[in-house]
């Protein structure tokens, strides 16, 4: 039997053990669905449907992903549909490849750096060694091959063998008559149950991702310090398992008119459910865009409570703004691998701005910390930037890095007076965002539209295409970023929990024993500036990491602060060690695991 035949299957019934739940792979061409239509016209060369395409969207036959199915199942000894850097050290040993090709086929099959490979993954490093032992180089280029689909399974020595005894045995990963294999996913929900910390304690064994270790590190060290001190009332929501487990976000700011509904639109080259476009303010209400199996719009109170949407925390702002928040949904490539974040036009004058009956500021502000890519779009006709986009902009503290600025619809001026509009708004931007940084600005004309090449020219042309070339590539980068995404998030809101954690302390360790305790606690509350400079000097704190003063008053005079706990050194000294030691051990055990 050739290394990369499979054995004849046994009965559906002679497996006692029944799969829980279909676990749907990302090959393209290897689904029981009926083959996508042709790509849609490009601009600039390149389709931006490619976007959606991720390192496990490989060609694939139905015979061969039948293979690497059972492949799947020999290379899962635990079954949890994951085959983790340990799982792959001693499965692609069959292949026979030196340890510099295999460090390249785990980079490349896990181009998202979440320390495990899924049956699509699996399926592309499968066909990435065949490649190698094929004599061709692997490059990150590689999985694009038209030809990929012709190469047979790569030759596993000693793989028939282990393939005989496991059909014996075969309990977890099965394919039904369409190809597509079963997987028992491993379940993290009842890490967040109503039970303490203390009595779940996970073990190391049950972590097989490095966002499986960070749901971990949070219930039984971060979460503990955020419920004592009530971090989540002052910031941030606790989290929740949907969290954690929640595709890339992408949202789009700026003033009415200037291209937000378009802009996603032309990236899906299709409408979405409850989309309106037009010259006034045509979006009055928080759209989220995402995947689902088939096209609605959902309301906000609906989508707000369901425990699998990492929306919950939205239900704070109340009522109002629930009834101008929607999901909408549809089946969509790009979809599965990000959700976009369509927000209502910001609007200029004080009359405008206090007609708004929920807080659209800190709406905004919940979002941009959730997101991992946050879009301010202008129009060359509209560079003014209004009082509320001065708050909203402002809001964004703390998450410069996601930031990106796209002078949209550029193509209505000519290039004389583009050159006017770029440097009018990098001016403008100064002002705002208070940095000696230049941010990088997106010039494009973002629509389904030709290029108006008779206002901006050829050379213009080129430009507005290098540019969305530009933009693109760094949309595409999201999802391969988004594990070292979420890590960063989690470490920027455990430093903030322990600063938080430190002037709660403070706060408390100044209030008397007995009387005058109101008049204490508005002194306090007068002076928190002070108690501000009191821990960053006892503690080293940089003072950029310290919340905004503001703010923390306004929701520290609803509180009794002789009501918080005193300072538990314990808790903090937890925190301290989950970020010194327990996460680069994390980091460090699902990195690839060739290096």
């Amino acid at each position: 039997m050739p290394p990369h035949s499979t054995p004849k299957r046994g009965r559906r019934d002679e497996h006692p053990h029944p799969v829980r739940f279909p676990f749907v792979h990302s090959c393209c061409r290897c689904c029981s669905r009926p083959p996508p239509p042709p790509p849609p016209p490009t601009r600039g060369g390149r389709p931006w449907m490619e976007i959606a395409r991720s390192a496990a969207a490989v060609g694939c036959s139905k015979e061969h992903q039948r293979i690497y199915a059972d492949w799947f199942a020999i290379a899962d000894p635990d079954g949890d549909g994951r085959v983790t850097g340990a799982d792959a050290t001693k499965f692609f040993a069959m292949s026979g490849l030196s340890r510099a090709d295999l460090k390249q086929v785990w980079a490349i099959a896990d181009s998202k750096r979440q320390g495990y490979l899924g049956f699509g993954e699996f399926a592309a490093a499968m066909q990435l060694v065949s490649l190698a032992q094929a004599g061709n180089e692997i490059t990150q280029d590689s999985l694009k091959r038209e030809d990929l689909s012709s190469f047979d399974p790569p030759v596993m020595k000693g793989l028939d063998e282990l393939l005989a005894r496991s059909m014996a045995i075969v309990n977890v990963v099965r394919p039904q008559e369409n190809g597509t294999p079963q997987v028992q996913a491993p379940s993290t929900n009842s890490w967040f149950s109503s039970k303490s910390a203390k009595k779940i304690q996970t073990p190391l064994t049950a972590v097989t991702s490095v966002i499986d270790g960070l749901k971990r590190l949070y219930i039984e060290k971060l979460k503990p310090l955020e419920v004592a001190y009530r971090f989540n009332d002052f910031a941030s929501p606790l989290l929740t398992n949907s969290d954690f487990d929640a595709k890339p976000m992408v949202m789009l700011l700026g003033q009415y008119s200037t291209g937000k509904t378009t802009f996603i639109k032309h990236l899906l080259k299709s409408n979405f459910p409850g989309a309106h476009i037009g010259p006034e303010p045509t979006t009055d209400r928080f759209v989220v865009v995402m995947s689902g199996s088939d096209e609605r719009t959902v309301p906000g109170n609906t989508i707000a409570v369901q425990a699998d949407m990492p929306f919950n925390g939205l239900t704070t702002f109340g009522g109002a703004f629930l009834s101008k928040f929607e999901c909408s949904q549809m089946p969509h490539p790009l979809l599965d691998h990000i959700t976009f974040v369509d927000t209502p036009g910001v609007l200029s004058g004080e009359k405008q701005r206090t007609q708004r009956s929920y807080d659209f500021t800190g709406v905004t502000s919940w979002f941009a910390a959730k997101c991992d890519v946050i879009l301010l779009l202008f129009d060359p006709h509209k560079l003014d930037i209004s009082d509320e986009f001065k708050r909203v902009i402002s809001s964004l503290r703390g998450n410069e890095d996601k930031i990106r600025v796209v002078l949209n619809k550029a193509d209505q001026v000519d290039t004389q007076q583009l050159m006017r509009v770029y440097g009018a708004l990098m001016w403008s931007l100064g002002k705002v965002l208070n940095t000696p940084e230049v941010m990088r600005v997106y010039i494009g004309s973002f629509n389904d539209k030709p290029v108006n090449e008779s206002a901006v020219g050829p050379i213009g042309k080129e430009l507005f295409e290098k540019e969305q070339e530009d933009l693109l590539a760094d949309l595409k980068d999201i999802p391969k970023k988004a594990c070292d995404r979420r890590v960063n998030e989690f470490v920027k809101r455990a430093r903030a929990a322990k600063i938080h954690a430190y002037i709660i302390g403070q706060l408390k360790k100044e209030m008397p024993a007995m009387m005058g305790k109101a008049k204490a606690q508005q002194r306090l509350i007068d002076n928190l500036q002070d108690e501000f400079a009191k821990v960053q000097r006892e503690y080293h704190l940089p003072a950029g990491d310290f919340p905004d003063l503001e703010h923390f008053k306004q929701v520290l005079a609803g509180y009794s602060i002789d009501k918080f706990e005193k300072m538990k050194p314990k808790m903090v000294q937890a925190v301290d060690d989950m970020l010194a030691h327990d996460i680069p051990d994390l980091l460090k055990n699902f990195s690839n695991p060739y290096q």
